[in-house]
């Protein structure tokens, strides 16, 4: 028997940054509404960059989030290096990749047991599991701190870094006066990684227990995201877009353009973007989908252990695929460190500039990929900015995810509570930036 009625309106998703609400109506089994708003205030930071020098620019975006700031800072450096024509060292490379692993283990960490976990036991929070599960949630306290001291050695603080300049960084990690003592902070930060390492095997096995509590639901989408030569596409390389019957497509960051096309929807404060499909998916399960083959060994046999297996079409996996990509990050860090122990730290001073044009970087943040674009004046002052958030692309995504849900939903007989539910751990399998994504702003002038 299929559910005949039901109304459903859930004012602001809880355990999600932003605003965002769902409504639907069923009246005599047939879906009348079913939608994913966004409600937002829009936000103006392509305006406040106007104006300003390019040593500012990265300052004023890193508040465009305080969970993603490491990855705006680095996308927006990047980008103005684009423009200036600066190339980075080796060294500052390899820190910049240390760092982007860091902002990756925190924010997995956070939202795979803080804010998804609880949907898996029947909790409303994460307070609840403090009772039910104390040792769980001071393990999750603890991996939670090392992400956030790990970004804060590499990058001055965790949120809205202050080290990371266009051109390399203003100083050495940690609080170090010279080379020397950068590398017993470095040292330090690896032993700090692997001795998390049996915590990370314990949120593993929590995970595992927990793995038939996912909701069993595929709907075939392309998914975009960074690949790179060098490792798993995170801090950069270049777009790729692959399609449900695994045929590919690479293009170059500079024609971002051509894969974000964003238009506009009357459900949303936020920009709405598709390429070759309806939507595309851009999250840590499009990474894992196009970049398996790049994974850690470590990480592969969690994936293994946790039966996933690519292509996942399946959302609710988004939040697994985060778990493995934070081993990912673990292991990469360490292999990251030693080699730059092995170079020898050196105290390099920030790469001036040698042009100033226009120039547009990418860079995979925790909830997808991240794009940053500048043009500079001859003076090094920002004359247009455009940013595209993660969020703001998987945006359609969700609304389509939800089309094909509710109706499965209906026909299981699922009660309106168990639909409700159904759809916020939908949403928040996106782990959604929702204010981060809003943009757009409709004005009518009426006389």
């Amino acid at each position: 028997m299929t559910t005949q009625n039901a109304s459903i309106k859930v004012k602001h998703v809880t355990r999600v940054e932003g605003h965002g609400n769902i409504v639907v109506d069923v009246k005599n089994g047939t879906v009348e509404t079913c939608e994913w708003r966004v409600p937002e205030a829009p936000r103006f930071f392509e305006a406040m960059v106007r104006g300003r020098h390019y040593s500012e620019v990265a300052r004023i975006t890193s508040r465009i989030c305080g969970i993603c700031s490491v990855g705006h800072t680095l996308a927006s450096v990047k980008a103005t290096e684009s423009a200036l024509g600066m190339t980075v060292s080796k060294q500052t490379d390899l820190l910049r990749r240390l760092l982007k692993h860091g902002e990756n283990f925190d924010s997995h960490i956070v939202h795979v047991l803080f804010l998804v976990a609880p949907d898996l036991l029947g909790a409303p929070s994460v307070f609840p599991l403090l009772e039910t599960h104390p040792d769980v949630v001071t393990k999750a306290v603890l991996l939670k701190k090392l992400g956030c001291d790990w970004a804060s050695l590499i990058s001055g603080r965790s949120t809205h870094p202050t080290k990371v300049v266009p051109g390399g960084f203003a100083s050495l990690p940690g609080d170090a006066y010279n080379p020397r003592m950068a590398e017993d902070e470095l040292k330090k930060l690896k032993k700090m990684i692997l001795d998390a390492v049996p915590m990370v095997t314990d949120m593993y096995e929590v995970l595992l227990s927990l793995a038939g509590n996912i909701p069993a639901f595929t709907r075939e989408t392309e998914y975009v995201a960074l690949v790179d030569d060098v490792e798993y596409g995170l801090y950069d390389g270049k777009i790729s877009c692959l399609m449900p019957d695994g045929a590919r497509e690479t293009i170059e960051v500079e024609d971002y353009k051509s894969v974000t096309n964003e238009w506009v929807s009357p459900l949303s404060t936020a920009k709405y973007t598709k390429h070759n499909m309806d939507s595309y998916a851009a999250c840590a399960l499009a990474r894992i989908n196009t970049n398996y083959d790049q994974l850690h060994p470590e990480a592969k046999k969690i994936a293994e252990g946790l039966g996933f297996a690519v292509p996942c079409f399946n959302p609710y996996m988004n939040s697994v695929a985060q778990f493995i990509e934070a081993v990912h990050s673990a292991y990469m860090a360490v292999g990251y460190i030693d080699e730059l122990l092995e170079m020898g730290i050196k105290d390099e001073k920030p790469v001036e500039p040698t042009k100033f044009s226009k120039g547009a970087s990418a860079v995979e943040v925790p909830r997808g990929l991240l794009f940053h674009e500048y043009a500079y004046d001859e003076e090094g002052l920002c004359t247009e900015g455009n940013c595209i958030i993660p969020t703001n692309q998987n945006h359609a995504n969700i609304q389509l995810d939800f089309d094909k849900l509710v109706p499965e939903l209906l026909e299981a007989d699922k009660s309106e509570a168990e639909i409700e539910l159904a759809l916020e751990m939908l949403v928040r399998s996106y782990d959604p930036c929702i204010s981060c994504s809003t943009h757009y702003l409709d004005v009518t002038f009426k006389k």
